[in-house]
């Protein structure tokens, strides 16, 4: 994943940023995530649709703004592939045994296990509200804002609730009294690993090279759209007074 990361950040040519996302498609059906990887893509869908709409309003050209809605797409679905075939138990592990903090191994990983937790809560409140008439689709822009205030409020209280709770229970296990922890399990090199490892550093190098010595062609789409720039704004503000 760390090879899609770098190729999705050093690339802004369509083609590119294009061979970069299709080619995580493979690794989402080899470890079977297609359901929940969709699910995810289907909500990364709206930000990248925002990313393009605020690059065209500044005057990004139509091609540039497209890549890099690619490229946020490509970004966020590496990270959610990482995420959905990595437990948050073998990633704990993992840092202890290169020698990291125990106290930002368990910070991150505690992070990592509190988002779908979070997730239901979220679900679980709309749920509630729903019931009690609450509208969330229908109105304006602002009027849909407003409407999640009662559902942000709750999911604030929980979660600070929840932290307290887990500050409580560290703290009755003493948590940070000994500076060497021992694990039951350790985590071995397996060969599959060290294969992974080899083709993700020959997948960086050669897109590396890409980058650097092959020219890349850049499409050209014959559709010119309306640009909005601060000095046309200004401009039509000292029109109309």
């Amino acid at each position: 994943m760390i090879g899609f990361f770098a190729s999705a950040l050093m690339f802004t040519n369509i083609f590119a940023l294009l061979i970069v996302f299709l080619m995580q498609v493979p690794i989402v059906l080899i470890a079977k995530t297609v359901k929940r990887w969709l699910q995810s893509m289907r909500g990364i869908l709206i930000y990248g649709g925002f990313i393009f709409i605020m690059n065209m309003i500044f005057g990004t050209p139509l091609v540039q703004s497209i890549a890099f809605s690619i490229r946020f797409l490509g970004v966020v679905s590496a990270f959610s592939l990482f995420f959905m075939t990595t437990s948050a138990d073998d990633l704990g592990l993992a840092l202890e045994q290169i020698h990291a903090p125990y106290s930002i191994a368990f910070t991150f990983t505690t992070a990592v296990r509190l988002v779908p937790t979070m997730a239901i809560d979220a679900q679980t409140v709309v749920d509630a509200q729903r019931s009690r008439g609450l509208e969330l689709d229908k109105g304006n822009f602002m009027k849909r804002i407003r409407n999640y205030v009662p559902i942000l409020i709750p999911l604030i209280i929980s979660a600070i609730r929840r932290s307290v709770e887990l500050a409580e229970a560290l703290e009755s296990r003493a948590f940070g009294a000994t500076e060497k922890r021992t694990s039951i399990v350790t985590l071995k090199m397996r060969p599959a690993d060290y294969v992974v490892i080899i083709a993700t550093l020959i997948g960086l190098g050669f897109a590396l090279y890409v980058y650097l010595h092959v020219p890349l062609p850049n499409p050209v789409i014959p559709i010119s759209l309306p640009r909005i720039s601060w000095p046309s704004l200004q401009t039509a503000r000292i029109n109309q007074t």
